[in-house]
């Protein structure tokens, strides 16, 4: 039994091809992750068209695809409904967990692309890195994949090598607002 209280009274659950998923109760890494970046699109859409969502949101995508995502960025608000959003956000995310890694890399993420998500990014918690796809218009292409470098690694690498390392990147849908792996990744072990 889980000894997070809200998850004893709660099923959390999606439906996957028409199939009911349950969902396993989310770590404190996983939890942490999918909060800093809340935090960050948060501030940054302060004001704007664009509206964030955080996990326990349910996203209706076709008959048989109900989803959950970490997080998500809906930027048509005639989606936005009092039971969830209907139809493709923007961008989502999903951080990574043993039992859900399979359907969030396969799946979901082709039935995402399908239903016209621009941007969609896997996140790894052990690894402390991002796979971010974008869409071609029909099927999501792997545009780069970000790691947040541990310091006895970077410790190793030539002055060269560290210079190479990328630590911030872009938002296909807003060019102004940096991403810094290191709040992402702020405060996960």
């Amino acid at each position: 039994m889980s000894g997070n209280l809200a998850y004893q009274d709660e099923r959390r659950e999606e439906l996957i091809d028409g199939k009911v998923v349950m969902m396993a109760p989310a770590s404190s890494n996983h939890n942490r992750i999918a909060g800093n970046i809340f935090s960050m699109f948060h501030q940054y859409l302060k004001g704007r068209k664009c509206e964030p969502f955080g996990d326990g949101e349910n996203v209706y995508l076709t008959d048989k695809d109900h989803f959950v995502p970490d997080f998500m960025v809906v930027c048509d608000p005639d989606k936005i409904k009092s039971d969830g959003v209907h139809g493709a956000p923007d961008l989502v995310v999903e951080v990574l967990s043993p039992s859900t890694a399979r359907n969030d890399k396969t799946r979901k993420k082709d039935v995402y692309a399908r239903c016209g998500v621009r941007e969609y990014w896997i996140i790894h918690p052990e690894d402390k890195s991002v796979d971010v796809y974008r869409t071609d218009g029909t099927e999501f292409i792997l545009h780069d994949i970000y790691s947040l470098h541990p310091d006895w690694m970077l410790a190793k690498m030539s002055e060269e090598e560290r210079a190479a390392v990328v630590t911030h990147f872009k938002c296909s849908l807003f060019d102004d607002l940096d991403i810094s792996l290191e709040d992402i990744f702020y405060r996960t072990f």
